[in-house]
């Protein structure tokens, strides 16, 4: 079974593929993102064998970012990126409608883990926040 891990950010999501003990991670743009998908499609053929995980914030049950001792303005921009991201994550998911691509959504940890533990676990030695949180949707699946 393929897996395939995102993390969607509005410039950048992270992206972790998995095709047994092969791992690649990656930070794409959405339409590069289009084009992977459209690539491991032609490579792989058999789309039952694939699954997407996609962490999906708006499944938290508060979704109020703010920063107590943060300004109004900032406050603002903390809740405009949160929507923007969760947007990012709905056109996602209608990207892999439309390809006929299988997936699952999965509420996201408010736990982060580092990249010194993330090498234990994956023998990675260079991430960044978004392909970690990306890998951590599929590792044990």
């Amino acid at each position: 079974m393929i897996l395939i891990g995102i993390d969607p950010d509005v410039d950048k999501s992270g992206v972790a593929y998995k095709n047994g003990d092969e791992l690649k991670l990656m930070n794409l743009k959405f339409f590069d993102l289009l084009e992977f998908f459209e690539k491991v499609q032609r490579e792989k053929g058999r789309l039952e064998k694939l699954l997407v995980v996609v962490e999906a914030g708006w499944l938290n049950k508060g979704n109020w970012h703010t920063k107590k001792k943060g300004s109004e303005a900032l406050n603002a921009k903390i809740g405009n990126n949160t929507g923007r991201n969760h947007e990012t994550a709905k056109k996602i998911l209608e990207m892999l409608e439309y390809l006929g691509i299988q997936y699952k959504t999965v509420r996201p940890t408010t736990t982060k883990i580092k990249s010194d533990i993330f090498f234990k676990i994956t023998g990675v030695k260079r991430s960044n926040q978004e392909v970690r949180d990306a890998t951590m949707l599929i590792w044990n699946l």
